[in-house]
Order: C-alpha cells, then structure tokens, then sequence
C-alpha cells in the first residue's frame, strides 16, 4: 500500500487574506550550548492544511475537538476541476463519487452555492480543496454555512500536485484543540 502525504507544510504556506504568517523560533538550541532543542511557534489553526470545524461560522457550533472523527477517515474520490463549480457540475459528478471527494483545481476550484447544497442534499460526509478557501470570497460565508450546518467536514490547503484522479482512504484527523474553530491536519491518502 502507497503512503501520500497530501499536507501543505505551515511554514511555508501562504496565509489566507489579512491572517498573520506562522513563525517560529527556538527557545532552546544545542547549537546555542542548550542540551536540547525546543521550538514555539505561533500560527492561526487555518494555517496549511486544515479542518474547519462548524463554530468557524456558526456561533455556538461544534468546535474542533467535538466533530466526528468517522468523517475524517475512510474511502474518498479525488476528481481534477478547475474554476467556479456550480450545483449543475456537482449533479453531474457525485454520482461517481464517494462520500468524501477532494477537489484537485491547482488551487483555483471554488465552489458556488448552489454546489454547496447538492452536496448537502447528497448527505457527504467531507468535501476537501487544495485552494486556501473552499469558496470564493463573496460567496465564502454562505458556503461554509451550507456545509457545515449539514454536518459536512470542509478540509482546505490540500497538496494534490502528485495525485492521479481516482479512489483512496483518506486519513485527515484533526488536532485536538479544546474550543477551537478549526485545527492544523496531517492528512494522507493510501492507495495502490
């Protein structure tokens, strides 16, 4: 079985619109005559790969440390789509899909919301993108209210570059970060 690690490293990802970079520094260092090396570090949970979890904008949801780990394993589609995707484009796909798809656009796949309700209807389970933001800014709101208050996990900043299309298991276990509204993911796939 093939291991592929379809993380984006934090340090080196991009930070989404107005959020602060993630930095470290060491606060021990052998190189500095320490016995030891320690880091801290400082980024916000949607740094890299991530999972939002409901409370990022449903006041009072599920926080990070409550969504339902089942949803962030078992069998995924991975389909290559570039643009805007309407609920016409998911019609068409999610018959050939399972119930967590990863959407392969180079970073430049969003999707509208009427995508977002078909796959409410649906009933998935996860829809992961390797764009910073699973939508557009102007629509990013209602998007990710659509889906998470179905219950939909919504994993972002995936690393899809060496992934032909097809079906994987999916490993994407969040970090437990009590309270939270999202959370860092190390997320792979395996596959033949």
């Amino acid at each position: 079985m093939k291991i592929i690690d379809i993380t984006t490293e934090a340090f080196t990802s991009p930070s989404y619109a107005e959020d602060p970079p993630a930095k470290f520094k060491w606060h021990r260092s052998i190189e500095s005559g320490d016995d030891y090396n320690l880091s801290v570090f400082r980024m916000t949970p949607h740094t890299g790969t991530h999972i939002d979890a409901p409370s990022h904008f449903i006041n009072g949801a599920e926080s990070i440390d409550e969504i339902d780990l089942n949803k962030c394993f078992g069998k995924c589609t991975v389909v290559t789509i570039s643009g805007v995707l309407t609920g016409e484009d998911m019609d068409e796909l999610l018959p050939y899909c399972r119930k967590r798809l990863l959407i392969h656009g180079n970073g430049n796949a969003v999707l509208e919301l009427s995508a977002a309700r078909v796959l409410s209807e649906h009933g998935m389970t996860l829809v992961g993108t390797d764009g910073i933001s699973i939508s557009f800014y102007k629509q990013e709101s209602e998007v990710h209210r659509e889906l998470l208050s179905h219950g939909i996990v919504i994993l972002e900043n995936l690393n899809l570059d060496n992934v032909q299309d097809g079906e994987y298991m999916l490993s994407a276990f969040p970090l437990k970060l009590g309270g939270l509204e999202a959370a860092p993911v190390r997320a792979v796939l395996f596959g033949n």
